[in-house]
């Protein structure tokens, strides 16, 4: 048994390198340039080493964004106040989630760049559903967590809930992780004088606010 437990945490520990190795190199030079060669290769394995563990270059993209989207949703939860936002109005936590995309453009601009090259990946190779589950049992994982915001404001009425809860979990979301891309990845326009870009994604959730604030 303990062999088997040994043998079992060391996979864990090869495939967690694989992962590491692998989103570097895709952030680094987009994800359809990188080959399965060059992340065995950058792991210091052969690549039926590789193989063994994803046998195909989509199911390491995709486990790939499953991992690291998986990493930056614990450590969001970990900013929060208390583990079910106890005595925070819906518009405050409505605000906790809003200000999550902007600390993803301050902190996580790499992960923002994945997946923006993620998105033209999966578009491009026509990913089958299957492949995709494990990428999207984790962006499913929000929408609880955005429910908890949309029932409060049924409650205490400090949030508009006129419109459904998908549709504006599915607007916020889009637009403040599009907004936060383009800014990461320099896809902008930029004045002759500058700009700020997290000025502007803050004008953006104001926007947000001002249309979801009830009163």
């Amino acid at each position: 048994m303990r062999d088997k437990e040994k043998d079992a945490a060391q996979m864990a520990i090869k495939r967690r390198h694989f992962l590491e190795k692998a989103y570097e190199l895709f952030t680094r030079k987009n994800i359809e340039s990188v080959s399965m060669i060059e992340v065995a290769k950058a792991c210091g394995y052969g690549t039926m080493t590789l193989y063994r563990y994803f046998s195909t270059k989509p199911k390491l993209v995709v486990a790939v964004a499953a991992w690291i989207w998986g990493e930056t949703i614990r450590e969001n939860q970990e900013r929060r106040p208390n583990a079910d936002f106890e005595g925070m109005t819906a518009l405050g936590i409505f605000e906790f989630y809003l200000d999550s995309f902007i600390e993803l453009y301050r902190h996580k601009r790499d992960l923002l760049r994945f997946n923006q090259f993620f998105n033209i990946y999966i578009q491009s190779e026509r990913i089958d559903p299957e492949v995709m589950k494990p990428y999207k049992d984790i962006i499913e994982e929000l929408k609880p967590e955005f429910h908890v915001l949309y029932a409060r404001a049924e409650q205490d009425h400090t949030l508009r809930t006129d419109e459904s809860e998908e549709e504006m979990f599915s607007t916020t979301l889009h637009l403040m992780l599009a907004a936060a891309t383009r800014y990461a990845i320099g896809l902008v326009y930029i004045p002759e004088s500058g700009f700020d870009a997290e000025k502007e994604l803050e004008k953006l959730k104001e926007a947000l606010l001002m249309r979801y604030r009830k009163g």
